[in-house]
Parts: structure tokens; sequence; C-alpha cells
């Protein structure tokens, strides 16, 4: 695809936990609020394994260690993102910066996409809390795919939406898990460290620390480069 001026488009897609608003802890919380409520002893230890699992595995995690009664797995699912919603709604959670350097991104004429593992009711949430709606050209949720990231499926949903090829493409994340899916679906990929100093980086092209201080410019040459 090609925009007005005749060059080839370009995007740059966004992963959404970690990167966009810092959901972590407001996930932590509602998880240990909804599963506790059913009986599940919630330690670090277990939780430490889920954080990279859609809502559903998540749950189904959960159940197949503390085997709740009458309560079904969909249900449970609802009730954990119905209160990350409350969450981010109500808590300062937005990642700093990341509203000026989407905008910027979008000025310089390219499309910008999201991909993420939750559950898509909770995207609407989440780009109204940084007032960033009408800057996403597409938005994707695992909640539609086979299978969630590290699976490169949710990349190639945002890209097909964008009409625009992966490999003209950069996603941007925050974990391996979600730089793997992003790799496997074709993308380029730049980690988003925002601090995190054992992150592996070794499949990252490039590198941001944070978006508060970043060099814009990092991104525009790696969109410059690709073919």
């Amino acid at each position: 695809m090609h925009n007005k001026s005749g060059l080839k488009q370009k995007a740059v897609v966004f992963d959404m936990d970690g990167v966009l608003v810092d959901s972590e802890p407001l996930w932590q919380k509602a998880e240990f609020e909804i599963f506790s409520s059913l009986g599940v002893t919630v330690t670090k230890e277990l939780a430490s394994k889920t954080k990279t699992m859609t809502t559903k595995e998540v749950t189904e995690f959960w159940k197949s260690r503390f085997d709740w009664k009458d309560t079904g797995i969909q249900e449970v699912e609802q009730l954990v993102t119905s209160r990350v919603i409350e969450l981010v709604e109500n808590e300062n959670c937005e990642i700093s910066g990341v509203r000026n350097f989407v905008k910027k991104i979008k000025s310089q004429g390219y499309k910008v996409g999201l991909a993420t593992n939750s559950p898509y009711k909770i995207i609407p949430a989440v780009l109204e809390k940084l007032k960033l709606t009408p800057y996403f050209d597409a938005i994707s949720s695992s909640d539609s795919e086979i299978n969630g990231k590290p699976y490169p499926f949710v990349y190639l949903s945002t890209c097909s939406k964008l009409n625009i090829n992966p490999a003209d493409c950069i996603a941007i994340e925050d974990s391996y898990s979600g730089m793997l899916a992003a790799q496997r679906a074709g993308l380029k990929v730049i980690a988003f460290t925002n601090g995190n100093n054992v992150l592996d980086l070794s499949i990252a092209h490039s590198v941001i620390q944070n978006f508060e201080h970043a060099d814009n410019h990092i991104i525009l040459r790696r969109l410059s480069a690709l073919s």
C-alpha cells in the first residue's frame, strides 16, 4: 500500500500492557481479588508464571490448580477484565511520555496499530484514558486468535487491518514473548525497557529506554530503512 505521496505506507504497532499503560500492577490486583474470592491461594511464585498469558489462559491456569465450583471460566474472565477496566479508569497508569510519542509517529505520516494479549474490551478504556483513540488506525486482541503471543497471529491481524505488509511495520514491545510474536509475524522489533534491566534484547533491532527522552529518530530511521 502507498500513501498519497506515492511512498510505500509503513506503520508502528504498539503492544499495550507495559508499553502504553503500566498495567501489570492492575492485573495483579484484579487477579488477586477475583481468584482469592474463589478460594485460590495466589502466590507470587505462581503468579509470575502468568505474566505473558491471555486472560483465558490465566483463568485456566488457576482453575487447574484450585478447582473452584459454580463459576465458569468465561464468567471469571469477565470479572477480572471488568475489574482491570475499573482500575485503568481510576488509577494513574499512563506510561510517561507515550502519548506525545504516539502523536509524533502519527504526525510523520505513519500508520499506528495496536496488538495485545489483553481482552478486546479493555482496549477502548486504555485509549480513552490516554486520549489516543483517534490516533490508532487498527487494534487487535488475542481474544480473537487461536493463540496469543508468543504466537504471531495478533500481529498478523493488525497488519492485515492496516493493509500493510508486516515487513513494512515495526513493533514496540516490552517482553520477550511479545518480541517473539512480532518477529514471527515478520515485523522489525524495538524493545521498550522502561527500566527493566533483565529484559532479553537478543531479537530486538533497537531499544528505547523510555518515551519521555526517546529519540523519535530511532523509530524514523528504522522505518526509513524498511524496504
